[in-house]
This record gives C-alpha cells, sequence and structure tokens, in this order.
C-alpha cells in the first residue's frame, strides 16, 4: 500500500492562526493527504472544530509576552528544548511540507524544517507580518499572503492567495442577503479572543439608542468575553433588546449568514468570513495589534465600500449608533454593502494555498 503523503502544520494560539490552518487541513484530507497539527494549549482550544483524523500534537509555549521574570528567562531553553524535539520527530515521520500559521508553536516546527532542509512555506494572515514570520520569511521557501499588500521584509517576495476560510464559511459563500426593513433584523457582534471588551463597553448603548422604528426589529447575536457576559446580557434584558449574549459562538458562519449587519475587530480570519459570506460590516480594528495589522486588514473591505471603519479612538456609543442607524436604516445601501463585500472575498484561497502546498512537495520528488 503507498504511504499517504504527510503535511505538518504548525499554528499559534488565537483564531487568527487556527482557523485559515483547519481550512488548508480539511482540503488536504480530502486529497489524499495526512495531517499532523502542531500548537500549544491556546490553540488546543480551537481544534474541536479539525477534522478527526488530523493527529495533533500539543508543544509547550514559550511566549516573552506573558508570565514573570523567571519565566522569560527560561523562554529560550523552552524554545531550543522545542526545536531538538520537533527535529527528532520531523526525522521519524518525515514530511513532504511543513506550513507554519504564526505564532510561538510555529518557531519549533520551522526551525526543524529549516535544519533538515525540509520544504516550508508560511502563511500570513494580516497586513503586517507577525514577529514569528517575520523571522522566518527568509528562510523559508514560500511566503503566502492572507492580506494585500503586505508589508514583507526587504528580498522577500509574496504570493497572494487569500485568507482561507472553512469549510462551514464556504457552505454559505455568497448566500442570499436580506437587505433590512421592517421586520426582525440580526445584528451579529464578534470580538476576537483579545479585543473583545471594548465591544461589550460600546455596543449595547449603541444599539439601545437606535431609532425606535429601527430598535424594535433589532436582534442582537453578542460574543462577550467570560467576565463581560453577565454585564451585557442584563443590559439588554434591562432595555427590552432580544440578544443571544456567549463567550464563542461555534457557528459564527450560519449567525453571519443570517445577518443584516456584522460589527467586529478586524482580524484577518473575521474580515475574510464577511467578504466570502458577503455582509455589511462596522470594523473597529484592534489599537493594540501589533504594527496597526488590523488597520491594515479592514483596508480593502473599506475601500471597496463593503464596510465602515472605526478606530478605537473615534468609537463612542453615539458614533456607533449613528453608522448602525444608517446601514439599517438603508435597505439599497445596505444591499451594496453587501455585495461590495462579496467582491473582495476569496472562497478560492484554501485551493490556492494546497496548490503551493502540492508544488514544494514536487520540487521534492
Amino acid at each position: 500500500m503507498m504511504k499517504k503523503p504527510l503535511l505538518v502544520i504548525a499554528a499559534g494560539g488565537t483564531g487568527g492562526h487556527m482557523f485559515p490552518a483547519q481550512a488548508l487541513a480539511e482540503v488536504m484530507l480530502r486529497k489524499g493527504w495526512r495531517v499532523k497539527l502542531t500548537t500549544d494549549a491556546r490553540g488546543a482550544r480551537y481544534t474541536g472544530g479539525f477534522p478527526h483524523s488530523v493527529e495533533i500534537e500539543q508543544v509547550a509555549s514559550a511566549t516573552f509576552a506573558r508570565g514573570g521574570k523567571l519565566a522569560k528567562v527560561l523562554v529560550p531553553f523552552r524554545i531550543l528544548g522545542g526545536v531538538v524535539s520537533a527535529v527528532v520527530k520531523l526525522r521519524r515521520d518525515r514530511p513532504e511540507v511543513v506550513v507554519g500559521f504564526g505564532g510561538y508553536p510555529t518557531i519549533p516546527a520551522m526551525s526543524a524544517a529549516w535544519l533538515l532542509q525540509l520544504p516550508r512555506m508560511i502563511h500570513e494572515q494580516n497586513g503586517v507580518l507577525g514577529r514569528v514570520n517575520r523571522l522566518f520569511a527568509p528562510r523559508v521557501d514560500a511566503v503566502a499572503c492572507g492580506t494585500w499588500p503586505t508589508d514583507l521584509p526587504e528580498g522577500v517576495e509574496g504570493v497572494h492567495v487569500g485568507n482561507p476560510v472553512r469549510g462551514a464559511v464556504l457552505e454559505r459563500a455568497g448566500s442570499g442577503y436580506i437587505a433590512p426593513g421592517d421586520y426582525p433584523m440580526s445584528v451579529l457582534v464578534i470580538g476576537g479572543s483579545q479585543g473583545a471588551r471594548i465591544l461589550s463597553d460600546t455596543v449595547p448603548g449603541a444599539i439601545a439608542t437606535l431609532p425606535p422604528e429601527v430598535l424594535r426589529n433589532v436582534r442582537v447575536s453578542h460574543q462577550a468575553r467570560d467576565e463581560d457576559g453577565e454585564r451585557v446580557t442584563a443590559f439588554y434584558a434591562e432595555h427590552g433588546i432580544a440578544a443571544d449574549v456567549q463567550p464563542f459562538f461555534h457557528d459564527v458562519p450560519a449567525r453571519m449568514s443570517e445577518a443584516q449587519l456584522v460589527i467586529s475587530r478586524s482580524g484577518a480570519s473575521s474580515v475574510a468570513d464577511i467578504s466570502v459570506i458577503g455582509r455589511p460590516s462596522i470594523l473597529i480594528p484592534y489599537a493594540a495589534a501589533t504594527g496597526d495589522h488590523q488597520t491594515a486588514n479592514a483596508r480593502g473591505l473599506v475601500e471597496a465600500g463593503g464596510a465602515i471603519r472605526i478606530p478605537e479612538s473615534k468609537l463612542t456609543v453615539e458614533s456607533l449608533s449613528e453608522q448602525i442607524a444608517l446601514i439599517l436604516g438603508n435597505s439599497q445601501g445596505a444591499t451594496q454593502m453587501a455585495m461590495a463585500a462579496l467582491s473582495v472575498g476569496k472562497p478560492e484561497a484554501a485551493e490556492s494555498l494546497v496548490a503551493l502546498v502540492e508544488m514544494l512537495a514536487s520540487k521534492e520528488e
């Protein structure tokens, strides 16, 4: 029996890294490959959506961003230990290609692939390279970019493939948009793992101050952090607003396809989902994001007319309420925004990434 080719995927602990990794895994399995995923404890929270046949390996995370002085001193040793362990594993079960999606768990796998001279590539979701991807960009065979243009180090060329979206999103690609009107309207609020608090602070108040003729029809799905959930739920209830508040929605694609409006951070995965499904959005880039990459992520949607961007510094209950009312009160304008969002979507991103993986594998043969 012919041995299946092996793809090793390394991805760090945020949805931004894990969702495109999942999209690639789904397609490679269908093409008859074996897929191994290496991630850390934070990334493991997102593995529930991965196909069961993906072999998942959890590595000890090592980041300079968290922990006390001692933890920071130990980081290089933990990374080195991770690299040695990865070299042993990759020599024992040699992959055809190694793909890194960023985040600290990418370091051991990509370092080992470099040392063993295995075909390797990185995929950068954002318009500005993350720290780990910046380190490996000059040391890989290909740099696939999710957002275009991407700010790349000098001498490094990128290939614009787009950000792969999961199968559940693709199933709803371009699904029919029901324009706002005098009937129930859904607003979906998603904040990403790091920056959801500001949305919990402003969105409920902004919705409560909408004109009565709009407000009476609004239904809200609001993703709020655990510590904010109770007060957000209480606020909506006090103001008689129908709202489903949860720390994590496992059915974001379904909720998005039913929404008249999406209010979101402009993380790369969220922007990709919004443009592939095709929904009007209000984007609030996370100001603390490395290199202000969320502003870069929002650019394509905003310039196409599919989204309204509100910088954090300008975000108030009043400014947000005004923009929500503008979209939900104008059915023709909202429909145009939905079409504009679709125009920048790249539903073929996973296939483009797969083509790059297969090209690297064929060079090795």
